[in-house]
């Protein structure tokens, strides 16, 4: 494999001449078009150093700090304000501009190469026994549109709108989509075979995730696992909602900008991650709430028992076991909670343990509406353990919710109905690092 040192003077352009007279109204393809693509990625030397998590995990001030402590990370390019002083507008055009010139200038540094041809990539992640693989390549946006990826949250408009701004200033998509497909054997067994290559990536992040990364370049493999993904009706956006609905705009914006497109311009489609859905791990998405809206604990503790049964387990942790039930730490204390039988659903999104929570302790008793505005709730990735609501309650909460965990059935059968989750319904480990993959429009 070799890479080039500099980047196409014009990378919106596939080196195929526009047909003039081309229809402009695209045909609906209601089957998944996965492609390879030339990325720009770290050289091997590089790669650890680079590799960074997603940029909506920090905030302002963790994100600053990650950055001065790794010089190299890739999050002084997702996060921009990291190079500037504290009181800079961190959507101002400059910052942007920043984060341009920093990307390119890395290329021209030698610390990024370029792909001489397209290629699809594997990426593995382990940890503590889990491990998955991915194929990195770059789907559809029309699939998007027409539904074939298919998603399960809502956007902020504000969130996907510095996104946008981002990948219009680097002419590139710097964070894959991590997506989801049914599993598939023939597929399995492709990935399997070039994983007996030596990776050209292969490195452990300080947080003790492994990292393993193979080149397919042989045209014969990437057109049967194209061919293999052309067979399968939906795909599922697992996380990055947001990056995913900001790619989409900013190839919309692109195909404007260029009336003429063929539909095969780099613009039309946007970098992701493929995962069998039975590799995937969802943890624990739990909550902590300000106060009690009133009550007192002992108040608290009766409306609750309305729709739930109430098990004290004094200093005990409580991690849910099944569907349908609870932990909750209040008063130094621990209680398990199971939903009353009469209050269950089969509904897909209402018979979700979010849902279930939402609705009949959340909303009615504690009076939160709206979860993903309400300032008075805070949601804890399970990454982070039950140790972290305890600590929440002890410091600026008053109680804690352990829940258990959202199944990648669950996600799929919202999908497939063309329904949303309540806001922050999966947390999915490990997360994928970004600086690894570029993929220019």
């Amino acid at each position: 494999m070799f890479c080039k040192a500099k980047p196409q003077e014009n990378p919106e352009n596939s080196g195929e001449h526009p047909q003039k007279n081309k229809m402009k109204q695209k045909e609906v393809i209601d089957m998944a078009n996965i492609k390879p693509f030339r990325a720009v990625r770290p050289k091997a030397a590089y790669a650890a150093d680079v590799a960074a998590l997603p940029y909506d995990v920090y905030n302002r001030t963790e994100a600053k700090k990650e950055v001065e402590q790794h010089p190299m990370s890739f999050l002084k390019i997702d996060r921009p304000e990291t190079q500037f002083p504290e009181h800079q507008d961190m959507y101002a055009p400059e910052v942007y501009e920043q984060a341009a010139k920093t990307m390119w200038g890395m290329l021209d540094e030698g610390i990024f190469c370029e792909e001489q041809k397209e290629c699809f990539y594997l990426y593995e992640l382990g940890s503590e026994g889990h491990s998955q693989t991915g194929i990195v390549a770059c789907a559809s946006i029309d699939d998007y549109l027409n539904q074939v990826i298919k998603r399960h949250e809502n956007t902020k408009p504000e969130k996907e709108e510095d996104r946008i701004r981002h990948v219009q200033a680097c002419q590139a998509q710097t964070g894959p989509i991590f997506l989801a497909y049914r599993s598939q054997p023939e597929l399995r067994r492709l990935i399997e075979i070039k994983k007996r290559n030596h990776p050209v990536y292969s490195f452990f992040s300080d947080d003790g995730i492994s990292h393993k990364v193979w080149v397919i370049e042989d045209r014969l493999t990437i057109d049967k696992i194209s061919a293999l993904f052309q067979k399968m009706d939906s795909i599922y956006i697992a996380d990055g909602h947001h990056r995913a609905a900001s790619a989409i705009k900013a190839g919309l914006k692109k195909r404007k900008e260029h009336p003429d497109y063929q539909g095969t311009e780099e613009f039309n489609y946007f970098l992701c991650t493929l995962f069998s859905c039975d590799e995937l791990k969802i943890l624990d998405y739990n909550r902590v709430v300000k106060d009690l809206n009133g009550y007192t604990e002992a108040e608290f503790l009766q409306k609750i028992n309305t729709c739930f049964s109430v098990e004290d387990k004094g200093t005990e942790q409580v991690r849910p076991d099944k569907k349908g039930v609870f932990g909750m730490y209040l008063g130094e204390t621990w209680y398990r909670l199971e939903i009353k039988p009469e209050y269950i659903s089969k509904d897909a999104v209402e018979g979700l343990d979010v849902s279930i929570l939402q609705n009949y302790l959340l909303n009615p008793v504690l009076g939160i509406q709206n979860p993903g505005a309400d300032p008075r709730i805070d949601f804890i990735g399970g990454i982070r353990g039950l140790s972290e609501l305890e600590r929440r309650v002890q410091e600026d909460c008053q109680v804690a919710f352990s829940l258990y965990p959202t199944s990648m059935e669950e996600l799929m059968k919202t999908a497939d109905e063309g329904r949303l989750m309540p806001p922050k319904s999966t947390w999915f480990e490990p997360k994928l690092r970004s600086g690894l993959f570029i993929h220019r429009i």
